[in-house]
């Protein structure tokens, strides 16, 4: 006897479903509530994607005035915090974290160029660390997949050497062709994962129509 559970357009999902599409039965069943939720927030996050890496520029400004924001209300919510609970052991170093949060935010927030040029170093230097390590790891172990490895160790390791050789300059545009990349491809999971549990759902139902039809026949 199949298993199957009802939907909220009256459609039935049998756990043959979920096994097709490797997700669990209850997670098919809230996306394709809202499915298309999933496809516009997809579709958006293209969009924005697609501006990011046309006019990276700007969307490294805008990305970093945007995390200096967080950074300062992160920073105050910890100072109030270390002051509503002031008796406790941890008070002066969760109020100097707060501090450094505000410091730190407030000057991401108000010279964006020039933390945008900073983070950039960072994000090299970084990448180099990573790519360094992984291409190391992947040769000296040789584990299951170590070819993949490698050449992601390889990718990174060039990435952050082109970024560091291009720097200060770099800082222009870096971070935001990284969160214009991000987004654009987020948004395509989003989209495909949208449509694709749709259709899922649309076969089942023509299963499940054709299944009634025979079985009316037959009787």
């Amino acid at each position: 006897m199949k298993n199957e559970t009802t939907m909220g357009g009256h459609l039935p999902l049998s756990r043959e479903t979920a096994e097709g599409s490797h997700l669990p039965l209850a997670a098919i069943e809230e996306l394709h509530r809202h499915w298309v939720f999933f496809f516009a927030l997809g579709v958006a996050l293209i969009a924005l994607g697609t501006i990011g890496i046309l006019v990276a520029g700007l969307f490294t400004l805008a990305s970093v005035f945007f995390f200096g924001c967080l950074l300062v209300i992160a920073g105050a919510g910890v100072t109030i915090h270390a002051f509503w609970a002031k008796r406790w052991s941890g008070f002066f170093l969760q109020l100097l974290s707060g501090l450094l949060y505000l410091v730190a935010g407030w000057m991401l927030a108000t010279h964006p160029e020039l933390s945008a040029i900073a983070l950039t170093l960072v994000i090299a230097i970084s990448f180099v660390v990573q790519g360094a390590f992984r291409v190391g790891a992947a040769l000296s172990t040789r584990i299951d997949g170590w070819g993949s490895l490698l050449a992601s160790g390889i990718i990174t390791l060039l990435l952050g050497l082109m970024i560091w050789n291009e720097w200060p300059l770099s800082g222009v545009w870096a971070i935001g062709l990284f969160v214009g990349i991000d987004m654009f491809f987020y948004g395509g999971w989003l989209v495909s994962l949208a449509l694709s549990v749709r259709k899922l759902v649309k076969t089942k139902a023509g299963q499940s129509r054709g299944a009634d039809r025979l079985a009316q026949i037959t009787k």
